[in-house]
């Protein structure tokens, strides 16, 4: 997995860098995305694997995203097969994704409440998430029945744990030293 994670970055920062220069981010990941899918199935993953020559693997991959590439990805793709490097597309997806969050200044925030929040709450935590993270954040919130209370927000290896159930397990803690 590391092994991919390392291929993929290359090929991430240069289709990211081409993307941000035409001003086409949401396209290319959009086309990245859709590449993926497809090279995540496993028929097309026996093919890309064949002993075939790159340029029909890559025809024949360009053939089953039809419209979703521009020339632009299609040029991507046969580069990729050229060094066969098609299966690593789901890596190259996810350091992309990155790339476009560090250059969006987004971080990705947990909410875990016990009840469905609303949009007021989402907002006033999001703002308070923005003004001390420093940048823009994208709330993903879930529910948790078993929390009686409050919400748990967690980022990056951060954990504020706000719910009652918490705070009753800091106090039982306290009263117990």
């Amino acid at each position: 997995m590391s092994e991919l994670t390392t291929i993929a970055r290359p090929y991430a920062k240069a289709a990211f860098d081409f993307a941000l220069e035409q001003s086409q981010l949401d396209k290319w990941q959009e086309m990245l995305q859709f590449s993926a899918l497809v090279a995540e199935n496993s028929e097309v993953v026996e093919f890309i694997s064949s002993s075939l020559s790159p340029n029909k693997i890559a025809d024949m991959f360009i053939a089953i995203c039809a419209e979703q590439l521009d020339q632009y990805g299609q040029n991507f793709i046969r580069i990729m097969a050229e060094n066969k490097r098609l299966i690593a597309l789901p890596s190259v997806l996810n350091a992309f994704l990155e790339l476009r969050s560090e250059h969006d200044l987004t971080k990705d925030v947990e909410v875990i409440s016990a009840t469905k929040l609303s949009k007021a709450q989402n907002t006033k935590i999001a703002t308070a998430m923005e003004k001390r993270l420093n940048c823009k954040v994208r709330l993903v919130s879930h529910v948790d029945k078993s929390l009686l209370a409050g919400v748990i927000i967690r980022y990056d290896d951060t954990v504020i744990d706000a719910s009652s159930r918490g705070q009753l397990n800091r106090l039982a803690t306290e009263l117990c030293l």
